[in-house]
């Protein structure tokens, strides 16, 4: 079984379009409203997504842990709400898992736009191989995802290398991206990001 799990802020007029061509992949989609101030849960529910909602706006990584822990799915899926990723692309990321070839498969980017996202992937890579270390579109085995604890200021690397620290195996496929507006903020956090990141290469090694 394969659930989506889809953090969504704000998404009212694109939300139902993701849900409408992730239930054609998957089984189960869940939507976790990260304290939305128009109707994007009200819409998610309609189009037959399960809809968690944050009181307040927690944060991409509350949310996507929300999303594991209410999964049905051994294999869930990552995606965001905006539409920027292909849901057409689900069984390319979900196939190595299904085959037991690989506990996590990334949807690798083409590009990425921001600086400092590009500077903690190539930190990432320089240690485990991985180029996109930054993506939202990702197939992960559950029973991985609930033994994650994905600390930091964002998902950025560390989606990586906590994963890949455990010893799991971790793949990257190419993926297409959809032209959106994205709603993106100075990313001030990746700063921060950066140097926990390094931490977190200096300070811990990788299971056998």
């Amino acid at each position: 079984m394969i659930s989506a799990v889809i953090p969504a802020y704000n998404e009212v007029d694109r939300i139902g379009h993701v849900i409408r061509e992730c239930f054609q992949y998957c089984d189960e989609v869940i939507v976790i409203d990260d304290g939305s101030t128009d109707n994007t849960a009200k819409e998610a529910s309609k189009y037959g997504a399960k809809v968690i909602r944050n009181s307040l706006n927690k944060g991409y990584i509350y949310s996507i842990k929300r999303g594991f822990r209410a999964a049905a799915g051994d294999i869930v899926v990552t995606i965001d709400a905006d539409g920027e990723h292909c849901p057409s692309d689900i069984p390319i990321i979900t196939k190595p898992i299904l085959c037991n070839q690989a506990d996590i498969v990334l949807g690798a980017r083409d590009r990425i736009d921001r600086i400092s996202e590009r500077l903690i992937s190539l930190i990432v890579r320089l240690k485990t191989g991985i180029r996109d270390s930054g993506t939202g579109f990702r197939a992960i085995k559950k029973s991985l995802a609930l033994n994650l604890k994905y600390k930091g200021i964002c998902i950025c690397g560390i989606s990586v290398l906590e994963p890949w620290l455990k010893g799991a195996h971790i793949l990257e496929i190419p993926i297409r991206l959809n032209s959106v507006d994205k709603k993106r903020k100075i990313a001030w956090g990746h700063i921060i990001q950066i140097f926990y990141v390094l931490l977190l290469i200096l300070k811990r090694k990788r299971v056998k």
